[in-house]
């Protein structure tokens, strides 16, 4: 029996077109996708700001708050509730160069205004988390922006985030690269470093995806651990990576079935859920699969966590001890396999 909360985003239901190719299957609406959701196991919705209020840069800010309501609403009738509410700044043609640390004033000025609008809106949904994920913010050509001063742009924008509403929280996703070329905030022990130096640290956490570590050549469940290890691990996005590629989203485990062993072993292992976080499942289907089995890949996911959960809990952690005492971890790393291959 699962101890974790899961959470989805209706992006990882997509048409699947990739950046060499056209759209493979037909479109499924919101509403379907929170009810289909909601029957394989997810309690947790994870929004962009425009997932959350479609078309909010023609809207005044109180229409954006309305439409909030309206679909709190939804979700409370659904049994589901918000996890977090992420401006969706990457899209937009004033953010092509960033939008927090563009060297135009006007696209920053539109970017935290953005972010504002996503804090009003996990309000309404009752949600106290914005993710960053900080997709622009950095440089395809390495003299295009002051590094210095870009970092200090994005801390000014954080802390007016912060100073905008004192209950919100703000969980920044690093990754390396992709869609730019160099990332002001490529990895945790990053975020970390630019949290201690916003307006209020307390509030500034990590959600950590499991692709986006292996991207920067990282073992998830040790970038898990750092954040653990300073209270800072707000979020997981879990799935999987097959090396140093574009960011795939494969479904969790199905490439580094030992690191996804030891991602849910960390993670059980220091309590994690037990303030209200989710574990998240970022992971998006093979492109080549008809829209019939749209949701496979979540199903498959979900089932993969729950498998490895009882592999942790199987383990004997007095055999464990026993080798970690004698530094037999020959005979460690064999008992692992043995317990992954279903021969303990």
């Amino acid at each position: 029996m699962t101890n974790f909360k899961f959470s989805v985003g209706p992006w990882n239901v997509h048409e699947g077109a990739d950046a060499f190719g056209p759209d493979v299957r037909s479109t499924i609406s919101f509403d379907q996708k929170l009810r289909k959701f909601k029957e394989i196991g997810f309690t947790g919705i994870q929004f962009h700001d425009d997932d959350a209020v479609p078309d909010m840069n023609d809207l005044s800010e109180q229409q954006i708050k309305s439409r909030a309501r309206d679909l709190k609403q939804s979700l409370d009738d659904l049994g589901l509730e918000a996890e977090f509410v992420a401006p969706r700044l990457w899209m937009d043609a004033r953010t092509i160069d960033g939008g927090f640390t563009s060297n135009s004033a006007s696209d920053r000025e539109f970017a935290l205004w953005r972010a504002l609008r996503s804090i009003d809106i996990a309000k309404e949904l009752g949600s106290d988390r914005l993710v960053l994920w900080l997709a622009r913010e950095g440089t395809l050509c390495a003299e295009s922006k002051d590094p210095v001063l870009s970092l200090q742009r994005l801390r000014e924008a954080v802390n007016a985030m912060l100073a905008y509403d004192p209950g919100i929280r703000i969980l920044i996703e690093p990754k390396p690269n992709e869609p730019i070329d160099r990332s002001f905030v490529p990895t945790v022990g990053h975020v970390l470093g630019f949290a201690g130096g916003t307006a209020d640290p307390a509030r500034v956490g990590v959600l950590l995806e499991s692709a986006h570590a292996v991207l920067a050549g990282l073992e998830p469940s040790l970038e898990m651990a750092f954040c653990l290890a300073q209270g800072k691990l707000w979020g997981v996005h879990l799935n999987d990576q097959n090396g140093l590629r574009y960011d795939q989203d494969k479904s969790f485990g199905v490439e580094n079935l030992r690191s996804a062993f030891n991602q849910i072993k960390v993670l059980i292992d220091n309590g994690y859920g037990s303030n209200g976080e989710y574990v998240g499942l970022d992971v998006k289907a093979m492109r080549t699969q008809p829209v019939e089995t749209s949701f496979t890949h979540l199903e498959n996911s979900l089932k993969i966590v729950k498998l490895l959960e009882a592999k942790v809990r199987r383990l004997n952690t007095d055999l464990v001890s026993r080798y970690r005492d004698s530094r037999n971890y020959e005979a460690l790393e064999m008992y692992v396999m043995e317990l992954l291959l279903g021969e303990n």
